[in-house]
């Protein structure tokens, strides 16, 4: 009997396909506009997975034509001084996306420097006023991560109206956002945890499985339901026997693969579609500016 493997998402194909669009779109706008688009990415202290995320960030704006504002700070950076930063960034016309790279420090308070950025530069979507605009299914900049994965959704033509949708995992960066936009695109949303009572029998009902919960693995093969979408958000390192580290999700991939119809891989899945939304938002928060400045005609 011949086996059956699911399909890929493939989240890095489609990331490719997103920047050509926004390097066209940006080559076409700069002459109207005058200028560039620009993000500032700010940085504090020296946790590598850190630095490796913003230079991944910084080289796919130089990929599309975005402006670099990127700042790097030393451990000890006060509050003070971030929020005077972040202050200065909301002012500066050249600025059209702000982002603050996690995890910071713990002598700083990450919510509240967040709550300084202001929310048209809020490049991340996840300032309260951005994700109340997304309760309330009004225009704004959305979550990137689960923005990117409906952008890959769509793109392989997956229907969610009417389906059963899982969400494993609760956070604000992913799994609050990520439920309410499949509750948009009118499908059954159900969130669930790694503390849901009968885990299994949540996510065995779901048409389409959306693990990020951050566990290594959490999703097992007998968890899906058989011709079902999983989407892996989960981005876990592993350090082997061999003290060798690898990217995991939270889905054990190569069981699961042979009982989802469509899956995510990781990497190379949403790990992408995350940074090339991060570009998509920057650009719409340029768009609407000069739109604003009476630049473009709003249409």
């Amino acid at each position: 009997m011949e086996t059956k493997t699911a399909k890929t998402l493939d989240g890095k194909a489609l990331a490719e396909k997103i920047h050509q669009e926004l390097t066209s779109q940006i080559t076409e706008l700069q002459t109207k506009i005058g200028r560039p688009p620009g993000l500032a990415v700010l940085m504090v202290g020296d946790n590598p997975a850190s630095a490796a995320y913003v230079r991944n960030k910084e080289k796919a704006c130089a990929k599309v034509g975005i402006a670099s504002f990127g700042q790097h700070f030393p451990q000890e950076t006060s509050q003070e001084e971030l929020e005077d930063v972040i202050e200065s960034l909301n002012q500066d016309a050249l600025v059209d996306g702000i982002l603050v790279q996690l995890p910071l420090p713990e002598h700083l308070d990450a919510v509240k420097l967040l709550h300084q950025i202001a929310p048209d530069k809020d490049a991340d979507g996840l300032h309260p006023v951005n994700l109340g605009r997304l309760v309330r299914g009004e225009r704004g900049l959305r979550s990137c991560t689960p923005a990117g994965v409906m952008r890959l959704l769509q793109e392989y033509e997956i229907s969610l109206r009417g389906k059963q949708a899982v969400v494993v995992g609760r956070s604000i960066l992913v799994g609050k956002p990520m439920a309410l936009m499949l509750l948009e695109a009118d499908a059954t949303v159900t969130i669930a945890h790694s503390r849901s009572h009968e885990l299994k029998s949540i996510t065995k009902n779901a048409d389409v499985l959306i693990a990020a919960a951050g566990l290594p693995g959490l999703i097992t093969a007998d968890m899906v339901k058989p011709g079902a979408v999983v989407v892996d958000v989960g981005m876990n390192r592993v350090t082997d026997a061999n003290g060798k580290s690898r990217l995991v999700g939270d889905v054990q991939f190569a069981s699961t693969a042979g009982v989802a119809e469509y899956i995510t891989p990781v990497p190379g899945g949403v790990g992408p579609m995350t940074v090339a939304l991060l570009l998509q938002n920057t650009v719409a928060s340029y768009l609407q500016t000069a739109k604003e400045q009476g630049k473009l005609n709003d249409k």
